[in-house]
């Protein structure tokens, strides 16, 4: 199968509410040797505040921003989401991607009125070289160079662990040059540990890992928290009936007999406590879970006689009322959150299914029509996101009350000083200030002409 390796440099690290500025993606074949390209950047939206953190990392200067050779992003959107869908069917791939740029990237799809979900389906698969290098750092000891930070931690950030392992970086935080050098690592990955490369890459399709899982009486799972490795031996206790996606599993390194009497209230609680007895897996997430004979010696069940083990086994795998009760306990698990007041939250709120239709009319058409068309929306999301992108790209057909509204929104959007999970005017011009005292002199520079751009922005949408 062909793989799509991609990357973003974007305005911040808020991936609900900040943008991509810069996107790149190499299509290889099954050998990874490259097919094609596409690299891409495009203008800041009115609505985004860049972070000044962002900008300096990237080198990225203001005035770039709104170059106006550069297209707009519903513009560069539409020609990034042409280009994957015409690689597609792939494994699309990044480093740190799950976390981070595919969730900037279903952002944009979403805000711009298509469908998210990209990378997952239409025969698309998805996977994290970076997951994939932890994994053999774990389970294929010496296939990777992994520097160290003072204390001696594995470091995992693209531009140390690809340096260490002989990739010379033209431009570091440049999204083509990081694409570059994701794929160096992966073509090391499937040359030096052949096994682990293979099996991650079957444990990016969902439903094998959920066969996996089920089927395997115990298996060893990897995650990272906090810049620390942690291995499990783990059996399937239980699936949460509402999300496909989601498993529960049972440390075994504890005695089940002191939990299987749990209530579903009880059980949430232990899902939340700090000591994980019951972890929940996202096995449309590509987990890092191998074989139990591949179980790392810091895997504490290990310590657990065999017999034991296997007793524990079946007490959790004979007893389906406890395994009923741990689905139902991941369904209530988050139950009492409160809903977000934030369309940019509501990316998972389901599917707009009854207004598809339209919204692939909307696209086709002038902009001009597009004003009186988008009337006929149903969903709220897709109401509120058709006016903005009507008035980022064409203002001037909007009715004048409409128009007034919208940048009133503007206005109020990126000058707030109230608390809010998105960049505002005050908080970077407060960032900045504070960086002043600590950067070199030539990130100094970018910064003060960073506040410049910030000050020229609050005019703008003051005037508006």
């Amino acid at each position: 199968m062909a793989f799509v390796f991609y990357d973003t440099e974007t305005t911040g690290v808020e991936t609900s509410f900040d943008q991509i500025l810069q996107f790149a993606a190499i299509k290889t074949d099954n050998d990874l040797t490259e097919i094609d390209s596409i690299n891409l950047r495009c203008r800041i939206l009115p609505h985004i505040v860049p972070s000044p953190g962002a900008l300096t990392t990237t080198g990225v200067h203001p005035s770039e921003l709104m170059d106006s050779k550069l297209p707009s992003h519903y513009a560069a959107i539409r020609v990034i989401r042409a280009k994957l869908m015409e690689w597609s069917p792939a494994i699309f791939a990044g480093w740190n991607s799950m976390d981070f740029d595919e969730e900037l990237l279903r952002q944009a799809l979403f805000q711009t009125l298509h469908l998210p979900y990209l990378t997952n389906t239409r025969g698309n698969a998805r996977a994290d070289i970076m997951k994939m290098a932890l994994a053999a750092t774990v389970y294929h000891p010496g296939s990777l160079q992994v520097p160290q930070d003072e204390k001696g931690k594995p470091r995992f950030k693209l531009e140390l662990l690809a340096a260490a392992n002989g990739f010379k970086f033209i431009k570091a935080h440049d999204a083509l040059d990081d694409v570059r050098a994701t794929i160096h690592v992966a073509r090391l990955l499937k040359e030096r540990a052949p096994d682990i490369w293979e099996r991650m890459i079957t444990n990016s399709n969902k439903r094998i890992v959920t066969d996996q899982i089920r089927s395997a009486s115990q298996f060893s799972w990897t995650e990272r928290y906090f810049g620390t490795t942690y291995s499990w031996l783990v059996t399937a206790c239980g699936s949460n009936p509402n999300n496909a996606g989601q498993t529960a599993v049972f440390d075994l390194a504890f005695n089940p007999d002191e939990y299987v009497g749990l209530s579903v209230e009880e059980l949430v609680g232990l899902l939340n406590a700090k000591q994980k007895v019951i972890r929940s897996i996202k096995t449309n997430a590509q987990p890092i879970v191998m074989p139990a004979k591949m179980s790392p010696v810091t895997a504490k069940a290990l310590a657990i006689p065999l017999e034991e083990r296997q007793r524990r086994i079946a007490v959790i795998a004979n007893n389906h009322d406890f395994q009923a009760r741990v689905g139902q306990a991941l369904v209530d698990r988050f139950k009492d959150e409160p809903e977000s007041i934030y369309i940019e939250d509501k990316i998972y709120a389901g599917f707009a299914n009854e207004d598809e239709p339209n919204i692939d009319k909307f696209h086709e058409m002038e902009w001009a029509a597009r004003h009186l068309f988008s009337v006929q929306f149903k969903d709220d999301r897709i109401k509120h996101l058709s006016a903005r992108l009507l008035y980022f790209e064409h203002p001037d057909g909007m009715a004048d009350e409409t128009r007034t509204a919208m940048n009133t929104w503007l206005r109020e959007r990126v000058t707030t000083e109230e608390e809010v999970p998105w960049m505002t005017i005050p908080k970077a011009l407060a960032e900045a200030r504070e960086a002043l005292n600590s950067v070199e002199r030539d990130k100094a520079e970018l910064l003060r002409d960073t506040m410049d751009f910030l000050a020229d922005m609050n005019r703008r949408v003051s005037v508006k």
